[in-house]
């Protein structure tokens, strides 16, 4: 490790790929782990989160990095593929440290920790060394502008406070910006529920809504309730109709009735029709809100709604083609058009001319195996609902199937082998 330089900062490191002797990549690292030692000594840095196949986050010690530097992380390889689980006095430097407030202790003020720079010891041990630090109030979520000047100070010129203290998750938001939703449910399922609860807050609604559809329940109902009634109900608004139905049904009843109160009328009526369907049906899995057009629409206005970016790729598979009213219910559902359909045929050409009229719909009461079985037997994304009268009432795609299908932890799921060789040299 001769050629390493003997200081990185934390916030350079996320995000980089971390690789094998060999030069195959194991993952990405998403966290630098610290264990502290006292109020005034440097904490040692123990090991990193790295996030492998399958978007698991799993812990490398340090003594397995040969090489780290701003552009790339070496290690042996020998990786642990259990879960990571943060223990006793282990802290994350992104998740926790980032953000805190400290007292300058040159008596000059209080400052905020923008980014941690660790040294590597002559014994080969990193440590903690420098604070890379923002006298004065960060960005908030509703203004991104910056007040005061920067600074590089050691760890022993700030005076620590209480862990337990609130702070704020500006610079954990802003560094995570553009993390893919599923990513960041990760992350914030690795933190303690203090430190959730914060960043959920800096969050914006629509945000914070596509990350909880990406959490286990447990997770969700806990950051639901830690919020204001009147926000929960917000971003419960932002959620899928399918999604806040699933999210509403953990609750306590009294505790969803107060929420449904609060959220937009035409948001909570979409999921009080999702409610009234029992478990294991189709209507209880549906979507209430595809995509619905008539028979004299064009291909053109077909692969315009299909391009919106809150549009599920499994959702825009199909066009569902129904009579007036094109809310949900419906008038009589007349068939559906694939998206291949769509790219085949000229833009002017009508919807009624390309229907898929052997595309059967199933029933709002069908039970989820029947609905499983027509999607893997005609190999579809999407199926059509109906209720008794012929009438489309949402769509079925088959991530819904899957995520009923699974069991209910199986975004916590780990590897049978704890310990393996990346790459398969060892198995």
């Amino acid at each position: 490790m001769s050629t390493n330089p003997s200081r990185v900062f934390v916030a350079r490191l996320l995000g980089l790929d971390v690789f094998d002797p060999l030069g195959d990549r194991i993952g990405r690292l998403r966290d630098v782990v610290v264990l502290a030692r006292g109020t005034n000594a440097a904490p040692h840095v123990v090991g990193i989160v790295v996030e492998v196949l399958g978007k698991k986050r799993v812990f490398v010690p340090m003594t397995r990095i040969t090489s780290i530097d701003q552009s790339e992380i070496i290690c042996t390889g020998l990786v642990n593929m259990r879960r990571f689980e943060q223990r006793g006095r282990e802290t994350l430097v992104a998740a926790e440290l980032f953000d805190r407030r400290v007292t300058l202790a040159d008596g000059s003020g209080d400052a905020t920790i923008e980014d941690i720079g660790m040294d590597r010891q002559k014994s080969g041990d990193w440590l903690v060394s420098k604070l890379y630090v923002r006298r004065g109030h960060a960005a908030s979520k509703l203004s991104r502008r910056r007040s005061k000047e920067t600074m590089i100070i050691d760890w022993a010129d700030a005076v620590h406070g209480n862990a337990e203290e609130a702070q704020p998750a500006t610079q954990f938001v802003a560094t995570h910006e553009g993390m893919k939703a599923a990513d960041f449910a990760e992350a914030l399922h690795e933190m303690n529920f203090k430190r959730r609860v914060e960043v959920a807050g800096e969050l914006q609604d629509e945000r914070l809504a596509d990350i909880l559809q990406e959490m286990a329940y447990v997770d969700q109902v806990q950051i639901l309730s830690a919020l204001e009634r009147e926000r929960a109900a917000d971003v419960l608004g932002e959620m899928d109709p399918d999604d806040a139905a699933d999210l509403l049904s953990e609750l306590p009843e009294a505790q969803a009735e107060d929420l449904l109160q609060l959220m937009e009328p035409s948001d909570a009526e979409d999921v009080r029709r999702l409610l009234e369907y029992d478990e294991g049906t189709a209507g209880s899995l549906m979507t209430p809100v595809p995509l619905i057009l008539p028979p004299e629409a064009t291909v053109a206005e077909a692969l315009a709604h299909a391009r919106q970016d809150d549009i599920s790729p499994a959702l825009a598979s199909l066009i569902f083609v129904c009579r007036p009213p094109l809310e949900t219910p419906t008038g009589r559902y007349l068939g559906g058009v694939h998206l291949q359909e769509l790219l085949r045929n000229p833009p002017p050409e009508s919807l009624g001319n390309l229907l898929d009229r052997n595309l059967e719909a199933v029933s709002d009461l069908a039970a989820v195996s029947e609905v499983a079985r027509m999607l893997a037997t005609y190999n579809l994304n999407s199926l059509p609902v109906v209720n008794d009268a012929g009438r489309l009432v949402g769509a079925v795609t088959v991530d819904d199937v899957l995520d009923h299908l699974l069991p209910d932890d199986w975004r916590l799921h780990d590897d049978d082998v704890p310990l393996r060789k990346i790459g398969g040299r060892i198995g």
